[in-house]
């Protein structure tokens, strides 16, 4: 896998570039800003970048706001974007840009297979949320909302839907069958009132109704 990596913190930066290289994937590139970033994925053609949410020049959300550019301009890019903080508003950000995203929290670096399997979903166009926000959304959740209309197991499926994992993931997970899965992933997206079109992924618009709904 090509990769460009994008982290203002040195050594973290470093770090980054030498795990990637370890697990046989090509650093094209790495930077301290997004600035430069953008212009190396015109340049390179990268199949994942890797990026912080705070750099500067501000350190507030140059991240998130390159990301966006980078999926508009180039949508079959994976983007893995990291960050200190477990920010519900920027994971809705990001997810609000399309598919084949990710936030995950630094700490997370340390787990180089967390990291790998965050890094393949995201190259394959999955979503991929933090663990650690989806609980925090899961506590703050207000008690009348809209997701009041699921089921404790269909509120357990969402939460899983929102980390990012497969249909059969959540099976393993939660020891159930995957048709079982299914047929509550349908009930989710009909309490939601989630209409299948051709330009929408339900998945992920479920996830953000979810969250939206939570951050609240």
């Amino acid at each position: 896998m090509r990769v460009l990596i994008a982290e203002d913190q040195v050594l973290l930066r470093e770090g980054l570039s030498r795990l990637f290289q370890d697990q046989g994937h090509t650093v094209l590139a790495s930077f301290g800003d997004a600035q430069h970033l953008v212009q190396a994925a015109s340049d390179t053609g990268p199949d994942l970048i890797i990026l912080d949410v705070r750099m500067p020049p501000t350190f507030t959300d140059e991240g998130l706001t390159a990301a966006a550019d980078l999926r508009r301009d180039y949508p079959h890019i994976g983007i893995l974007v990291l960050s200190t903080y477990a920010e519900t508003t920027y994971a809705i950000r990001l997810l609000e840009i399309g598919a084949g995203v990710g936030y995950l929290l630094k700490d997370r670096v340390d787990d180089a297979t967390t990291l790998r399997d965050a890094i393949e979903r995201v190259a394959r166009g999955e979503t991929v949320v933090d663990p650690d926000i989806v609980n925090r959304l899961f506590a703050r959740r207000r008690q009348q909302n809209v997701l009041d209309r699921l089921t404790e197991r269909e509120r357990r499926v969402l939460a899983l839907m929102a980390e990012g994992r497969s249909n059969t993931a959540i099976a393993r997970t939660l020891h159930l069958g995957e048709k079982t899965i299914e047929t509550h992933i349908t009930s989710v997206m009909t309490k939601l009132d989630l209409e299948s079109t051709p330009d929408n992924n339900r998945r992920v618009l479920a996830v953000l109704t979810w969250m939206r709904t939570s951050d609240k």
